[in-house]
């Protein structure tokens, strides 16, 4: 098995061979006014960080936009109630690069951006993110390294906006998955039944 295994840069280069042109101009250090628009219309990305414990992504959402665009080589990402682990912000202590990826739905394309975070508390700007007279937890502050987009073919190769295609009746529930992790520890049916509601009183 070793034998097919790449493990240096010039035999994985030649593996896909060259970069086409568009591939190189699409990437820019800075928020372009194209790139702006397209942030201003997404709710939704991946956030992926690194640290001690190693690498992870997880997902951030809003009524949108989801940043606030302060100029071009800075966002602003409020952190939003959640499950209270901040593997992300764990991460960011000890690695401040992060990656986002944002998503639209209907839009195979995807915009990735490169950069580095400091997780903000000041009092005004958490005031300034709430919502319902509710405020985030803290501000990722954002400094843009790099931006380009993704082309649509993982998207269109998966239907993703197509929901009428996947058949989700075998994905398991948060319960089902809770009591089995547990051996039953957990009630999986009073959980399920419970998680819509909590979800709707504790959305920010």
């Amino acid at each position: 098995m070793a034998e097919h295994l790449i493990t240096d840069l010039a035999a994985l280069e030649a593996l896909f061979g060259q970069v086409a042109p568009q591939s190189i101009a699409k990437e820019t250090d800075r928020l372009h006014p194209a790139y702006t628009r397209w942030i201003e219309n997404a709710r939704f990305a991946l956030l992926a960080t690194s640290g001690p414990q190693g690498v992870d992504v997880s997902p951030r959402g809003d009524a949108g936009p989801l940043v606030r665009i302060v100029d071009e080589h800075t966002l602003l990402l409020p952190e939003r109630r959640g499950n209270n682990r901040i593997d992300s912000l764990r991460n960011l202590i000890a690695d401040p690069r992060i990656g986002l990826i944002f998503l639209i739905p209907g839009v195979g394309e995807t915009l990735r951006i490169r950069g580095r975070a400091q997780i903000d508390v000041d009092p005004a700007l958490l005031a300034s993110f709430a919502v319902a007279g509710k405020q985030p937890h803290c501000v990722l502050r954002i400094a843009v390294d790099t931006v380009f987009f993704q082309c649509a073919r993982s998207i269109l190769r998966s239907r993703l906006w197509h929901p009428g295609e996947h058949d989700t009746t075998g994905v398991p529930s948060p319960g089902t998955i809770l009591a089995a992790l547990t051996q039953d520890g957990f009630d999986g049916d009073a959980y399920d039944g419970a998680l819509p509601q909590r979800q709707r009183d504790t959305l920010y």
